[in-house]
């Protein structure tokens, strides 16, 4: 236990304390939609594939049947619309789930999918809250969350850094620990208007890169005094319903995950224990509203303005920013693109004149002192326009595949992006304003995960394609080009609990003057080779 930190130490046993909670339960079956005909499998997002996950009886799921029963009815069940006040039911009112449910999500990138039905599972601790507090089963509020530890091996000492979330090597770390509240609105039916919300309270060293300059605590923790664990909450929204513009729309208002990635910020909706690389530096969250109206089953549109990339709407560099997506899925359910525009401003990064001006201040007055002046604090910030594509294809129910690819620029830039004005630390002493980029700077990657299903507990996940290409050092401090290659395994104990295991190799792969570009470990190093694992709790 001596590589395990104090706080991981803390938050490890509270974690491990959860487990008497972790066991899933029925939902109420009296609530229960009666089904006909076939049944698509229902989404399971970042759940097993065992029947005990869903909220309705173990009768109502069927894992995709190769043919279908002799008293099969013409239309396909999942175009039937759910009883109004069910969201909980099987039945979609869009096309079926094309992943097995062993994966971490049963459904292509984009989200909120109109028409899909809530399929979260229900665990003892939201059977004891519901027992104590009915009204909360009444209206559907779901109150549920995870422990996520991990750690291993890897070449680097002091940091980990391009790695994302876990920065520190050869140590146990507690990467999240979340509680969540939500409600979901029923997109199922067609009926009425619904409303819900989702606020994800997320503790743990993952903070770092979920963090939006104004949103307190998190931002003062990291952007100030570069803590390793903080508290943010990347999701703080609130979601209606109108099924009547076109064929159901939703809104979104409030602070929500920046949609376009394979990836996903919190960890249950991930292949891999690990990030790839050109995740690491695109946008997270953003906080503004945002629409989705469904034209059909295979066909969504996505629009929505905020505040800019990672940043409050009261902080002193908001920018109004637009963004937009279409989602698309072909008829046969083999293939999905959701391309757009993820944020499009003027481009200009957010205060780095007045960073570059104050530090230029202070060294003139150190120099007619003759002692040291310390520059005052701008939080200067990334401006991010982002352009996404993403291609899923499945080769069967069993194996499928996601490439994604991005373009990213921003004018008049600080070398490394976003400043961290907190002091040094070991696992990151790259702190402070980076060198001024005059002009624009861009950034583009590739990215692909290549996924099979060993077993109903089991799946295989490879990202033989990670690049990032960072020719000015804007996006991570050090001008290079990086690849990485990772092969990692899921194994579902249980309902609950599953590990993923990984192995990963990275380097950079340029020379300056024929000697290497060092961004690894502190800048100290130019490749780092990784093998560890992390546990998801489920409570």
């Amino acid at each position: 236990m001596k590589y395990i930190s104090g706080a991981g130490r803390l938050l490890f046993a509270i974690g491990s304390l959860l487990l008497s909670l972790s066991h899933p339960v029925w939902a109420d079956d009296s609530t229960a939609i009666p089904t006909t005909g076939v049944q698509a499998a229902p989404s399971i997002t970042g759940s097993a594939s065992d029947p005990s996950l869903l909220r309705t009886s173990p009768a109502s799921y069927s894992p995709a049947p190769a043919t279908a029963p002799a008293n099969a009815v013409s239309t396909p069940s999942w175009q039937n619309s759910a009883t109004p006040f069910a969201p909980e039911g099987t039945k979609r009112d869009c096309a079926p789930s094309p992943l097995d449910p062993v994966f971490c999500t049963t459904e292509w990138t984009g989200q909120p999918i109109i028409g899909l039905p809530d399929s979260n599972p229900v665990y003892k601790l939201e059977t004891a809250i519901y027992k104590a507090c009915p009204v909360l089963k009444k209206k559907r509020i779901q109150i549920y969350g995870w422990a996520n530890p991990g750690g291993g091996y890897r070449s680097s000492h002091q940091s980990n850094i391009p790695l994302s979330d876990a920065v520190v090597p050869r140590r146990l770390e507690m990467e999240q620990l979340v509680l969540r509240f939500e409600r979901s609105p029923d997109t199922v039916q067609r009926e009425h208007c619904d409303w819900g919300f989702r606020v994800s309270n997320v503790y743990g060293i993952d903070y770092r890169y979920t963090t939006a300059a104004g949103w307190a605590p998190a931002s003062r923790e990291l952007l100030r005094h570069n803590l390793l664990y903080g508290f943010d909450l990347p999701e703080c929204y609130g979601m209606f319903y109108i099924p009547k513009i076109a064929k159901g729309m939703s809104i979104r208002y409030g602070r929500y995950i920046s949609p376009p990635d394979i990836e996903a910020q919190l960890s249950p909706d991930n292949f891999l224990w690990t990030h790839s690389l050109m995740f690491t530096y695109d946008a997270y969250t953003h906080t503004g509203i945002q629409t989705a109206t469904k034209l059909s089953n295979n066909l969504t549109f996505l629009l929505g303005m905020h505040a800019g990339s990672d940043m409050a709407p009261w902080f002193k560099g908001a920018e109004p920013t637009a963004e937009s997506y279409i989602r698309w899925v072909s008829k046969t359910n083999n293939d999905s693109i959701f391309a757009g525009v993820d944020g499009i401003n003027n481009g200009r990064y957010r205060l780095a004149r007045e960073t570059v001006q104050v530090q230029q201040d202070a060294q003139a007055l150190s120099y007619l002192t003759g002692r040291a002046v310390a520059a005052p604090q701008v939080p200067g910030h990334d401006n991010l326009q982002q352009f996404n594509v993403t291609w899923g294809h499945r080769f069967s129910r069993r194996v499928n595949m996601m490439t994604e690819g991005y373009y990213l620029y921003s004018y008049d830039a600080l070398m490394g992006g976003t400043v961290n004005n907190g002091p040094p630390k070991n696992f990151n002493t790259l702190t402070g304003p980076g060198t001024f980029l005059h002009g624009r700077s861009g950034a583009f990657g590739f990215v692909n995960y290549t996924n099979i299903k060993i077993s109903d507990h089991d799946y295989i996940s490879l990202r033989p394609v990670d690049y990032l290409v960072d020719n000015r050092g804007w996006r991570t401090g050090f001008p290079t080009t990086y690849a990485s290659w990772t092969a990692g395994w899921c194994h579902r104990f249980s309902d609950t609990l599953c590990i993923r295991p990984e192995i990963r190799y990275e380097r950079s792969l340029l020379t300056r003057q024929g000697v290497p570009v060092t961004p690894y470990d502190n800048g100290h190093r130019a490749f780092q080779f990784t093998f560890g694992m992390d546990v998801i709790q489920r409570f």
